[in-house]
């Protein structure tokens, strides 16, 4: 009659688990960290009633921080690209619309400026993004 031994308990942490986690969650976060949309500090200026347009593909965002920085499509952009920038992306979307997201704590001329520049570049109805006011 043959013996059978009993193997000895293994006590140590299998790690091997615990790093397959913690690799996949890093990699999870570095694929949606640029993903998020990190906005720009902006206060938008409230409105009693905004017209109800619905956001779509084909928009521009064109944002103005409270310091007059733009961003167009969450992407930082000078006064001067500002132009050749709203016509590349109009050229990768087809037919864009083009609205500004501006500040409230902007002066109006700062944001009519952008506006009359926008429209320079050859696009025609461009609209402002505001927020309902809370009394309404």
């Amino acid at each position: 009659m043959q013996r059978i031994k009993n193997p000895k308990m293994n006590s140590t942490i299998n790690v091997t688990p615990l790093v397959d986690v913690v690799l996949v969650l890093l990699i999870i976060f570095m694929v949606i960290a640029p993903r998020l949309n990190l906005d720009q500090a902006i206060t938008l200026p409230e409105t009693q009633r905004p017209p109800d347009k619905p956001q779509t593909e084909r928009q521009i965002v064109v944002s103005i921080t409270a310091d007059g920085q733009l961003h167009v499509n969450d992407q930082p952009v000078g006064r001067e690209q500002l132009p050749q920038e709203l016509l590349a992306q109009a050229a990768a979307i087809g037919e864009a619309q083009v609205v500004i997201k501006g500040d409230a704590r902007l002066s109006f001329g700062h944001v009519q400026k952008t506006m009359f520049e926008i429209e320079a570049a050859g696009f025609k109805d461009v609209g402002l993004i505001a927020r309902q006011s809370e009394g309404s």
